[in-house]
């Protein structure tokens, strides 16, 4: 006899790989192992009934600094993931620097792993690095576990990690294509950033071109079309990107990109202080709604977080000197729904964005979808709910964010890890 479920979710508003409908999900060890009609759920089991509150997949974040070892002060893996949880997200993928050392060879991923282990309150895999001094020993780092290599094309900002040329790029994509490996690129063109002419955001903005994100992007597609590797766009913030990036996947060219909830949700126009800094920039409402459509045309397949924090004292006093790097783990789910809520978009479009696309990226099996099978990673959000965000009530260690005083809409009322609530101990597993 087959045993019964440990728990089954009820909610008039399942987000299923099928579409939206009332369903009852149900969970044994970890696993869902039914999706039934919400009126027939199984028998046995704790129930949870959420009624027109919605059931998510928990999302995968496969864009997060979580910079501990080494700078830790600035954020650490306790921190970033117990505001994940808070947020929705039930996966996320450490970049692979920030950190001291970078994740740039195994002994440096077994540090990483170390300092992370006990502290996670939902999954953790990492990504490792591509820098110059790395080429010809990627496999390495491949069978040790990583989900792909993150290289730079102009300065990273920290001296431990530095920029691959157009030939370390391409002899990157071509060693990982040896193992099917997948190569993911901050695409901005080094020949075209200035340093910004005064403290101002729109000296700043002019300082960081969208023609420097789209010819770095055209050099990507050129060494990946060359190569025939996987490779991957960070943080498009330039709607001018969209085209050959189109024109590549037309092609047959394998590679995609992503977005970050600041360049869907915020604009120049509003940017107030240094906390709205980040590399590339924030740009105009026109381009913002650009991004949108490519977003709902699948050219923009993802959208992540790139959470990149720092302490308060490297966010002053201006824009020319203060840090780049948004931070906003926990309020990724709400502020995305907010705006595709007001642009015609359902729940089925932000799950298959923030939850389902990202896993498939990094591969990431049994995460981003409610299908039987499948890790038993749920998130109930109120999509009607709204509130006021203050920073001080953010999980992550600096309490810093261009998200201050704006009125969201999209509560999380409870996260589920493998069908524990999480965020309260850490249940995470390092992947």
């Amino acid at each position: 006899m087959t045993p019964g479920p440990d728990l089954v979710l009820r909610s008039r508003r399942a987000v299923l790989p099928g579409g939206e409908r009332p369903a009852a999900v149900a969970v044994r060890d970890g696993k869902i192992t039914e999706v039934t009609g919400y009126d027939d759920p199984p028998a046995g089991g704790e129930r949870v009934e959420l009624g027109d509150v919605a059931l998510l997949p928990g999302l995968v974040d496969t864009h997060v600094h979580v910079n501990e070892p080494g700078r830790t002060h600035w954020e650490g893996f306790a921190t970033a993931t117990r505001a994940a949880a808070a947020g929705g997200i039930t996966t996320l993928v450490d970049m692979p620097l920030n950190s001291l050392p970078p994740t740039v060879d195994p002994g440096a991923l077994a540090a990483k792993r170390a300092a992370a282990a006990g502290q996670c309150h939902v999954d953790v895999a990492f990504w490792g690095g591509a820098v110059p001094g790395n080429l010809g020993r990627l496999r390495a780092l491949h069978e040790a576990g990583v989900r792909g290599f993150k290289c730079f094309l102009s300065p990273s900002g920290v001296p431990e990690f530095p920029p691959l040329g157009g030939d370390g790029l391409r002899a990157a994509l071509a060693e990982a294509a040896a193992f099917d490996g997948l190569v993911i690129v901050h695409a901005e063109d080094p020949a075209l950033l200035a340093e910004p002419l005064g403290p101002t955001y729109p000296e700043f903005l002019a300082s960081r071109p969208g023609e420097a994100e789209r010819r770095a992007v055209e050099t990507v597609v050129e060494a990946a079309r060359g190569t025939g590797a996987r490779a991957h766009i960070l943080h498009v913030s330039a709607a001018s990107c969209l085209e050959p990036l189109a024109a590549a996947r037309r092609d047959g060219v394998r590679i995609t990109a992503e977005t970050c909830p600041h360049y869907l949700t915020l604009t120049a126009e509003e940017v107030r202080g240094p906390e709205f800094k980040c590399c590339p920039p924030i740009r105009e409402g026109g381009n913002r709604d650009a991004l949108w459509r490519g977003l709902a045309d699948g050219v923009l397949s993802c959208v992540v977080s790139d959470h990149s924090p720092s302490t308060a004292d490297l966010k002053v006093p201006d824009f020319a000197a203060a840090w780049g790097g948004v931070s906003s783990l926990q309020l990724g789910l709400p502020a995305v729904w907010t705006e595709a809520a007001r642009r015609g978009h359902g729940l089925g479009d932000v799950v298959r964005w923030m939850a389902e696309r990202p896993a498939a990226l990094a591969g990431l099996t049994g995460k981003g979808a409610i299908a039987p099978g499948n890790d038993a990673d749920l998130v109930a959000f109120d999509p009607d709910a709204e509130f006021t965000v203050r920073a001080a009530d953010l999980h992550h260690r600096n309490p810093i964010t261009p998200y201050h005083g704006r009125t969201l809409t999209g509560v999380v009322h409870t996260t589920w890890l493998r069908g524990e609530v999480a965020g309260d101990r850490p249940l995470g597993a390092l992947l």
